[in-house]
């Protein structure tokens, strides 16, 4: 073996050390959080009198803000796709800046805007209330911190969008409202569905600007992670189960994200 080939080999071991350490601190909690209980114990804790409650919470909640993610936000995505100037770098700059904010400044933000003493409280609530601690507190927080997710996912669909096609369209006489619903969201549908999916899973997921703006109140505010926080001082064999759960559906959400990112790359190869 020469001296470059000898190199090489103990670089490249070098490398496969260094990754199969992060690899393995990043495995080693999962696999004691799923292997750490038994089914019994796992069923048992789904009965706990948090678990029902904070779960049918968050998918509601889940669910109410992706609609609404998805209903303004692609709209918005189609637009700053099809604009590349300051302005736009600014707007872009904007919505993607509560992924990188820490969930309790997003929270304290939402509570100064609109709770009881902030700028927007009375369109809520013209009798002098707030929307902190309610479900609707849940939802908004929500769709602060998620938006995101579906926004960068929705720009790169948009963008990977053969521009000839749109030139084509408008040639033939098609209204921007036509080119948006028939040619735009059919071609980016995958990127969106993918987007949508880690929209949901990063609503559903949400604790810290929920816990700051909406509080932890059982059946009103208190989604499943708050749930989790709250059953880890008195049961952790329900905090155990119901983290289970989430895992559960975040695996299933990701292998719909890495479905929806094959099919977007076959439809837009499809029409090159």
């Amino acid at each position: 073996m020469t001296r470059i080939g000898l190199a090489h080999r103990v670089q490249t071991f070098a490398l496969g050390t260094l990754a199969a350490l992060l690899l393995t601190f990043l495995v080693i909690p999962m696999g004691c959080l799923m292997l750490g209980t038994s089914w019994g114990e796992f069923s048992a804790g789904l009965r706990h009198p948090l678990a029902s409650p904070a779960l049918k919470l968050s998918l509601w909640t889940s669910a109410l803000a992706l609609v609404i993610v998805v209903s303004l936000g692609t709209p918005l995505a189609w637009l700053l796709a099809l604009r590349r100037g300051r302005v736009s770098q600014l707007v872009e700059t904007l919505v993607v800046l509560p992924v990188v904010i820490p969930p309790a400044v997003a929270g304290l933000a939402l509570l100064l805007a609109f709770g009881k003493r902030g700028p927007f409280s009375n369109w809520f609530s013209p009798e002098g209330g707030s929307l902190a601690l309610t479900t609707s507190a849940v939802v908004l927080a929500e769709v602060f911190v998620s938006s995101a997710f579906f926004l960068q996912a929705a720009l790169a669909a948009f963008r990977r969008i053969d521009a000839s096609l749109l030139i084509v369209a408008r040639s033939l006489g098609a209204s921007p409202f036509q080119i948006f619903f028939r040619v735009a969201i059919p071609l980016a549908g995958p990127g969106l569905v993918g987007g949508a999916i880690l929209c949901f899973a990063r609503a559903l997921g949400e604790f810290g600007a929920t816990l700051m703006f909406a509080g932890n109140l059982q059946g009103k505010t208190q989604t499943l992670p708050l749930a989790i926080y709250t059953a880890m001082e008195s049961d952790l064999r329900a905090a155990q189960a119901l983290s289970i759960l989430l895992l559960a559906v975040a695996l299933a959400l990701f292998f719909g994200v890495r479905f929806s990112e094959r099919r977007s790359h076959t439809s837009l190869e499809g029409h090159r």
